[in-house]
């Protein structure tokens, strides 16, 4: 349920563009995340840091979208997107010398401290990669193309880099020790 409360707004998106072009998309992606947002606060009583932000990036280059009637705004805000969260991983560990990975998921993880940076130099190289991509594809290619890639295109290769990261988490667990969803699966 919670994966599809996060992809709410983005399957809503494609839909919209395939029916009514980028700027109905646009205006339906902002509805969307604004009740995605409404729905998690009123159900959990929280809502993530992340979400917050995610709102803040889709009504601002959303809205600009909407209002100046240039399609590179809402081009713009995946990479926006993208970059923030390397850059938050970036800076913490920088800056801060916190690990914002470990900080999430340390309780469901042990791993060594060299694991943990490995992980956060990884997502945010990921992070940087996936911007640059997400422009590449949004100034080289078609409006179609671009939609097509955010939707699938972006989304499999993060769970190609998921299944991968997966793989090398493996040899650092212990045995009989298993990923938290896997736990929760048995309770």
């Amino acid at each position: 349920m919670k994966l599809l409360i996060d992809f709410f707004p983005i399957i809503l998106f494609f839909a919209a563009f395939k029916v009514w072009g980028i700027y109905a998309a646009t205006a339906v992606a902002i509805v969307a995340t604004i009740a995605q947002i409404a729905y998690l606060r009123i159900k959990t009583g929280k809502v993530e840091t992340m979400q917050w932000l995610s709102l803040g990036v889709i009504v601002l280059f959303g809205g600009a979208t909407l209002i100046a009637h240039d399609e590179n705004f809402i081009k713009w805000k995946p990479t926006v997107l993208y970059w923030l969260m390397g850059g938050a991983l970036l800076v913490g560990l920088m800056l801060f010398k916190k690990n914002f990975l470990k900080s999430l998921m340390g309780a469901q993880l042990q791993l060594p401290e060299p694991v943990w940076t490995t992980l956060n130099w990884a997502w945010t190289g990921f992070f940087a990669v996936m911007g640059v991509l997400n422009l590449w594809v949004a100034y080289n290619f078609d409006t179609d193309t671009w939609v097509n890639f955010k939707m699938f295109g972006g989304m499999g290769l993060m769970l190609v880099f998921i299944v991968g990261q997966a793989f090398y988490l493996g040899r650092y667990l212990k045995d009989g020790e298993q990923a938290p969803s896997q736990e929760r699966g048995h309770e």
